[in-house]
């Protein structure tokens, strides 16, 4: 029905962080571009925060009010087994963030959806493994460093023993069965490196930040990878750049 289709394009444009084409909705809903044209103009004619037009893509105003999310059971599954492993292998304020989460999405999921998902009968169990506790340690650290793009420098414990004191731009972090890995720029190297936060030994901020520049974001450390090889016990991370 077209009311339900109306839906799904807000839950599509909700996600999406740059405009989307009406090509590729009309992919993901399996309809024709005409009828995604036809579909935002009575969306915009509703009210609904809809920017953009046909040939330039379409996307969500920031700050309006949107109707209570929907969730069909796949996603409701989905979303509550990633945060519940979050909880089992997050540190501490990643822990209370995604309980915070679960319940104001159990509190503004439409209809019984909301009970349902805080009752849902799925669990994330993860042993302690070594070197947890310091991973932990820096998580919150480079999370915030990654997200407001702050210089950090710190001392590092390679594979081989060997120590190193390196300054980086942080552009992502990576949970891996074993490890929280760091990926970043660094500024001694001049280059992409990986590396595990249980093997940092002391890390500060060093007041500075960074812009990202083309070349150098986390993007283009992703697109410069080609061939995945099991390193040190840490699969995907490949052998050119890792610390």
């Amino acid at each position: 029905m077209k009311v339900f289709r109306l839906f799904a394009l807000l839950d599509h444009l909700r996600s999406a962080v740059l405009p989307v084409s009406a090509e590729v909705l009309a992919r993901a809903l399996d309809v024709s571009p005409r009828t995604i044209y036809r579909d935002m103009a009575t969306l915009q004619a509703m009210g609904a925060p809809v920017r953009g037009e046909a040939g330039l893509g379409y996307q969500l105003e920031r700050g309006y009010f949107l109707p209570p999310l929907r969730f069909d059971a796949d996603e409701l599954e989905a979303v509550m087994l990633g945060l519940r492993l979050v909880a089992a292998r997050g540190d501490s304020s990643l822990r209370a963030a995604a309980e915070r989460a679960s319940g104001k999405i159990g509190a503004t999921a439409a209809g019984d959806a909301g009970n349902l998902f805080q009752h849902l009968p799925l669990r994330a169990v993860s042993r302690r493994k070594a070197g947890e506790e310091i991973a932990n340690r820096w998580l919150p650290l480079f999370r915030g460093a990654v997200r407001e793009r702050r210089l950090v420098r710190f001392g590092y414990l390679d594979l081989e023993g060997r120590g190193s004191v390196r300054q980086v731009r942080p552009l992502g972090l990576t949970l891996f069965d074993e490890v929280w890995l760091l990926t970043a720029w660094c500024e001694h190297r001049g280059g992409f490196r990986n590396f595990r936060l249980d093997r940092i030994e002391e890390a500060v901020e060093t007041g500075g930040r960074f812009r990202h520049e083309s070349g150098r974001r986390f993007q283009d450390y992703l697109a410069s990878l080609r061939e995945l090889v099991p390193e040190a016990g840490v699969p995907g991370i490949s052998r050119a750049r890792r610390d």
